[in-house]
């Protein structure tokens, strides 16, 4: 909608103004957290480097009949990181492998989170007979140990990245529903909320227009934490053999070098760089996950 000079903006655009005055203010708060800043850099070279990745190695990298070296060659100035036990470069290997990881940890975080911001604003609303089943649910799930779960679902699906990704997602959303349960019950004792029922507002607007606005920011810091811990389980569940073995993951090569004897031989190249990968990447989204947290809610107390 455009105005005129003199005339006051529309709703719409007093709304733009607001959303982008939010971001520019999210983002000049969260420049003065280093290490977030620093977990940032990171990631985002991960992921240039995982979307133009068959720029970098072609996409006939993992390819075993067409492998151009030796079975376990050492570093060197032709194969930096060495080869894998098919003459493969494992650089090139890592490479490629960070799309699937990557890619996967972020589709779980995200199944993770959706299912607990559900449950926990449903829970929080309603109240009653619903919260109380739905809250000894999640309970069950906090107690049974995550891994096992995702072991167990991954046993009994086929082995694909879709089957990955549930099994992560499904078994890791406990602790999202009960802190946004928290905060929802703590949103609807606020005057606004009695307000917007006094003028009929329904159920849905109440949560979707009130509600989910308000806990939004939980979890979105809650997502970046999740995110990191969704690629370590893909990593594990991969090392275990529970992985889709038609695709490249830095779990994948684990399990490779573990089935390779590198172990025992002392063929560190296979096993440090994406061991040392997985690491990084964990440890950059849990550094970009505590500075949105300190950004969103000062009071926690995080420290830089």
């Amino acid at each position: 909608m455009t105005t005129t000079a003199g005339t006051a903006p529309g709703p719409r655009a007093l709304a733009r103004q607001r959303r982008r005055a939010s971001v520019a203010r999210f983002w000049r708060q969260y420049r003065s957290e280093r290490a977030g800043l620093y977990g940032l850099t990171v990631l985002a070279l991960c992921a240039l480097l995982a979307l133009f990745a068959p720029l970098f190695v072609g996409s006939d990298v993992s390819s075993v009949t067409d492998a151009p070296g030796r079975p376990m060659q050492s570093p060197s100035a032709e194969f930096p990181l060495g080869t894998d036990q098919f003459g493969r470069d494992l650089l090139g290997l890592v490479i490629w492998g960070s799309r699937v990881s990557l890619l996967v940890g972020l589709l779980a975080a995200v199944l993770s989170v959706a299912i607990g911001t559900l449950i926990g604003v449903t829970a929080g609303h309603f109240k009653g007979w619903y919260a109380t089943v739905m809250m000894r649910i999640t309970d069950w799930f906090l107690v049974m140990p995550t891994l096992v779960l995702a072991i167990a679902l991954a046993t009994v699906m086929s082995r694909s990245l879709t089957t990955t990704v549930v099994a992560i997602g499904v078994t890791t959303w406990p602790t999202t529903a009960r802190l946004v349960r928290a905060q929802t019950l703590a949103v609807e004792t606020r005057p606004y909320i009695e307000r917007a029922q006094a003028l009929g507002g329904g159920h849905w607007h109440i949560m979707s227009r009130h509600v989910l606005p308000n806990v939004m920011p939980l979890v979105l810091a809650q997502t970046t934490l999740i995110i990191s811990s969704a690629i370590l389980a893909e990593a594990t569940l991969a090392f275990l053999g529970l992985g889709d073995p038609t695709v490249v993951s830095w779990g994948g090569l684990l399990q490779d070098a573990r089935e390779a004897g590198a172990v025992s031989a002392g063929d560190w190249w296979y096993l440090v760089p994406p061991g040392i990968a997985i690491a990084v990447v964990a440890l950059a989204f849990t550094l970009c996950g505590r500075a949105v947290e300190a950004v969103l809610n000062p009071r926690l107390g995080v420290s830089r």
